[in-house]
């Protein structure tokens, strides 16, 4: 199994010390959305999609807020579309994408892929069908499954994965990539764990933000992530208790478990570069 790490989707909100933990305080920050492309033994799969062709092209339809507070780059170059054709790969192999959760920032290229089946965590299928707060109004696109994706709604029943509830998200096929509900950030959020040949990855989503907040000994946050977090979150409590789990799953498991978040881009450039080294100069797309 080949795992690359994809970035796609800039974000440049403004205050780059209160979000990034260094360099100006009005200065523009930098933040990443974190995704993988699995080449699989029948197709390839996507862990989360970033931001899409049609979110570029129509930039209105992420909204005011989002635009004027976040400012995404919108550039069709880091859709995942156009890296895996960089890749020299057939997006109409992606036969499977599995978000960590449906915030417009997470599914914004799903109809780029409209042959693929979407594994989601049921409650978070349902929550983003009805948005039935202003919150989820706001951070669930309907346009963004416009097309009709087809959906394949997941629920934990029994099956455990270092002592978390987990799902097997694709059954069917020889890929070990498992629904694990860390639920807070939304009402049905959920990590990703993919089993790769060096151990497993879990992708936290929105977890967590910054990985200081994964520190075994001081777990620290820019002030402005902190905020930020506690604004847009669904359950702060059941958000707080997963952050103090992944610890712990770090902790005992470090050896076993890569943990990383979908927004943190010095992440995204430890991985991604890791993986080129094992990969090769084909992976020099994937950053």
């Amino acid at each position: 199994m080949k795992v690359h790490h994809l970035n796609c989707g800039s974000m440049c909100p403004l205050g780059r010390r209160l979000l990034n933990g260094e360099g100006g305080w009005l200065a523009p920050a930098h933040m990443c959305c974190h995704c993988l492309l699995i080449e699989g033994r029948n197709g390839l799969i996507l862990v989360d999609t970033g931001l899409g062709t049609a979110d570029v092209s129509k930039p209105a339809r992420l909204g005011l807020g989002f635009n004027a507070v976040v400012r995404p780059k919108l550039v069709m170059s880091e859709t995942a579309l156009y890296q895996i054709r960089e890749l020299g790969l057939d997006p109409r192999d992606v036969r499977h994408i599995v978000p960590t959760h449906l915030d417009l920032d997470h599914v914004g290229a799903l109809s780029d892929f409209p042959q693929a089946e979407v594994h989601v965590y049921a409650k978070e299928l349902q929550a983003a069908l009805t948005r039935p707060s202003m919150k989820e109004k706001s951070r669930y696109i309907p346009a963004q499954w416009a097309h009709g994706p087809k959906w394949s709604p997941h629920n934990v029943e029994g099956e455990r994965w270092m002592g978390f509830e987990a799902a097997r998200a694709l059954p069917d096929t020889d890929e070990e990539v498992l629904l694990v509900p860390l639920t807070g950030h939304t009402q049905g959020h959920c990590g990703v764990a993919v089993r790769g040949d060096d151990g497993w990855l879990l992708h936290c989503g929105d977890a967590y933000f910054f990985r200081g907040e994964m520190d075994l000994d001081e777990p620290h946050c820019p002030l402005g992530l902190r905020l930020f977090q506690s604004i847009v979150q669904m359950d702060g409590a059941s958000r707080m208790a997963n952050q103090l789990r992944l610890r712990e799953l770090k902790q005992q498991h470090r050896q076993d478990v890569t943990l990383f978040c979908a927004h943190d881009p010095v992440e995204l450039a430890q991985l991604s570069g890791q993986a080129r080294e094992r990969q090769g100069p084909r992976a020099q797309y994937a950053a």
